[in-house]
């Protein structure tokens, strides 16, 4: 197969869910309040497409990261938060930089952003997730007051509830790719400034 027998096309976030909840290593997107949302197809039975791959960007997780990585236009900053394809599939918006972090935990290192000229930028410090039910959360699920379950997991957390705790985790590698090369030129001369 080549490169030109697959589709990508935009797709709505309901497309592709699924898809992750299955095939990627985490198995879900709890918290992801995502806005674009990507399926790879090739053709599949009786020439209809068949989903192989799909991303999810949103806006970073973290506040101050869309400063940090694009100062000059935080809100043109996304981050990659799902990647998945399925293992037989081979290997560019408005959008000026995407960031993206490799999971030391599971064991990922970036090699798939190395393969696509990513910019390793180093490691976060080690972090922590919350373990409920036997189902890691981010950390900050507890935090989201304004929501059902983020109230639901406060009370129980609260209680003592022994099904839910945190445990630390390792860093995460972080990678960038500025699609803006005068936004990655001035980016990094403020960096070295």
């Amino acid at each position: 197969m080549k490169v030109t027998d697959f589709t990508v096309e935009l797709v709505q976030r309901n497309a592709v869910v699924s898809f992750i909840e299955k095939h990627h290593y985490s198995h879900n997107v709890n918290g992801i309040q995502s806005y674009y949302h990507f399926g790879l197809y090739r053709e599949g039975k009786f020439g209809l497409p068949e989903m192989i791959g799909a991303m999810m960007y949103a806006m970073p997780s973290m506040p101050h990261t869309s400063k940090k990585y694009n100062p000059i236009n935080p809100d043109k900053c996304f981050e990659l938060r799902r990647l998945v394809c399925i293992d037989d599939t081979p290997k560019n918006t408005d959008i000026e930089v995407i960031v993206s972090f490799a999971d030391e935990e599971e064991g990922h290192t970036g090699v798939i952003y190395k393969a696509t000229n990513f910019n390793y930028l180093g490691i976060t410090a080690p972090g922590r997730v919350l373990m409920v039910d036997g189902k890691k959360y981010h950390s900050r699920s507890l935090n989201q007051d304004k929501r059902p379950y983020g109230r639901e997991l406060k009370r129980r957390f609260e209680s003592g509830d022994e099904n839910i705790f945190y445990i630390n985790t390792k860093s995460k590698h972080i990678y960038t790719y500025y699609f803006n090369k005068k936004i990655e030129k001035e980016i990094k001369r403020l960096r070295d400034e």
